[in-house]
């Protein structure tokens, strides 16, 4: 269906419409080759709307990728507080995302993003029990114990949750640094299950779900998954 040339670039999440009608006049946007016009129309479905070389992908068009989220971010489309979301990290995709489960303002790393609703369901359906690894640094007393203190089950919400896969990765000067292992995706659950052994959490970064890993991937930085990664979690999810 044809509409207005700003109002599909402004509605794919690239700019605001206003910014969209500088970016037809400035000579920025073509429709199939050609430099557009302001009142132009066009079809995000059947043309090829590009805005600066980078074409609009249309609603039908699956995306899915990583996102590596830094701190002081959170993970909604908008936020009635003012504070920065992660859809502003991925604006320049060209099409609106949602994050697939969320981490806390105060936690980093991996995030899978897509516009699929029916993966991202599928993939936070509690029955596949997709696995999630969180580095995470704490203090607190006899850290060396913590892997045997983390790693019995324990009741969060009135539900009793699988039992946590725990490695001690560093302990020194009353900091120790563990990889957590966990199957469920309870509200800040990795948090919780610190606090209830005692322990401070000073940083707390998911470095893996499912089949992906996190890598080099910079903080703040994305990239799209492949079809291999795509297959894996299909495969994951199928078990």
């Amino acid at each position: 269906m044809e509409d207005r040339l700003q109002k599909l670039i402004s509605a794919a999440g690239l700019m605001s419409r206003r910014a969209a009608e500088k970016a037809i006049e400035d000579g920025q946007v073509t429709v199939n080759g050609a430099v557009a016009s302001l009142g132009d129309k066009a079809d995000p479905v059947r043309d090829d709307i590009r805005v600066n070389g980078r074409r609009l992908p249309n609603d039908k068009e699956k995306v899915y990728l990583m996102l590596n989220k830094p701190r002081g971010y959170v993970c909604t489309l908008s936020d009635e507080k003012g504070r920065k979301t992660v859809t502003e990290l991925v604006r320049d995709v060209g099409t609106r995302l949602y994050p697939v489960g969320r981490l806390d303002m105060d936690s980093e790393g991996l995030l899978v993003m897509t516009n699929d609703g029916d993966f991202a369901n599928h993939l936070m359906h509690p029955s596949h029990q997709v696995e999630k690894c969180y580095r995470v640094t704490v203090s607190g007393d006899n850290l060396e114990s913590v892997p045997e203190r983390l790693s019995v089950p324990m009741v969060m919400d009135d539900r009793k949750l699988s039992a946590a896969g725990v490695r001690l990765l560093k302990c020194e000067e009353g900091r120790a640094v563990l990889d957590v292992t966990i199957h469920e995706g309870r509200n800040r659950q990795v948090r919780r299950m610190c606090e209830s052994v005692g322990l401070q959490v000073h940083r707390l970064c998911r470095i893996s779900e499912g089949p992906l890993t996190l890598g080099k991937l910079p903080s703040g930085q994305w990239r799209y998954l492949n079809r291999d990664e795509l297959a894996a979690f299909e495969r994951a999810m199928k078990a």
